[in-house]
C-alpha cells in the first residue's frame, strides 16, 4: 500500500491516541491487553497490535505497518478524519 506524498505529509504526525479512537469509530474491538500492547479485532478477521505510549508518534515504518495491517486505503483516513 503506498500514499501520496501529501497524504503522508499530514498523518506522519499521528499518535497513538488519535490511531485508538479512529480504529474505534471504524468498528475495531479491543481484545488483548499486555502492558503497552493493545490488540484490536475487526469483526471481518483483521487483526492489529498497537504498541502504546500516550502522545507520542509512530516512526514512518512502523506508521505504514499500521496502516497495511489495518487495511484502511486514503478514503478511510479521510472518512476517520484523520486528515481533511
Amino acid at each position: 500500500m503506498s500514499f501520496p506524498a501529501h497524504v503522508w505529509k499530514k498523518i506522519r504526525n499521528i499518535n497513538a491516541d488519535q490511531l485508538i479512537h479512529a480504529l474505534e469509530k471504524d468498528g475495531w474491538i479491543r481484545d488483548v491487553t499486555r502492558g503497552a500492547e493493545l490488540v484490536y479485532r475487526h469483526p471481518d478477521g483483521r487483526h492489529v497490535s498497537i504498541h502504546y505510549h500516550p502522545n507520542k508518534t509512530f516512526g514512518p515504518g512502523l506508521l505504514k505497518a499500521l496502516l497495511e495491517d489495518i487495511g484502511w486505503m486514503e478514503d478511510d483516513i479521510r472518512r476517520l478524519k484523520l486528515i481533511k
